[in-house]
């Protein structure tokens, strides 16, 4: 599948696509310049109400995250790294609105990912990048619930 494709069905499934005419309302092109160059230093692409697309790179292993409202659809596309995910977050604190960082899992389920793959973590779920083999890049559609209460602290 292209990835022009599954970026437009995983941002389909986060329930955000807007349709219209080129240059409608809602509508949103990166030239891939631009992508590339989000791609180097890991940033975000787009940051709305309802949902993020980062440009993601690790060079190593992060802390533990747990995403109160966010759902995590990452796309790899270079490297290779171990998703731990599940489990409790130890020392974890909060960093910002909705958002618990820590420094490890405990009791976690690991998962090799590599490129190609897909991976989804629900909002609330703790998850941890490990034995990242560097660069790491991949696109991470980050969908926002309504549903969930704002306001973590």
């Amino acid at each position: 599948m292209r990835l022009a494709t599954l970026m437009v069905l995983m941002v389909a499934m986060a329930g955000q696509v807007t349709t219209g005419a080129a240059g409608g309302s809602g509508v949103t092109f990166i030239p891939a310049a631009q992508v590339a160059a989000a791609f180097e230093k890991g940033q975000p692409l787009v940051e709305t109400a309802g949902y993020k697309v980062h440009a993601s790179r690790r060079e190593g292993s992060g802390m533990a995250e747990v995403h109160v409202r966010d759902t995590d659809i990452i796309y790899v596309l270079q490297g290779t790294a171990t998703l731990v995910t599940g489990g409790q977050v130890v020392d974890g604190r909060v960093t910002a609105v909705d958002e618990i960082r820590g420094a490890s899992i405990a009791g976690g389920v690991e998962q090799p990912l590599g490129k190609g793959d897909v991976f989804i973590v629900p909002n609330g779920v703790p998850h941890l990048f490990t034995k990242v083999q560097a660069p790491f890049t991949y696109y991470v559609v980050k969908a926002t619930s309504a549903g969930a209460e704002r306001g973590t602290r």
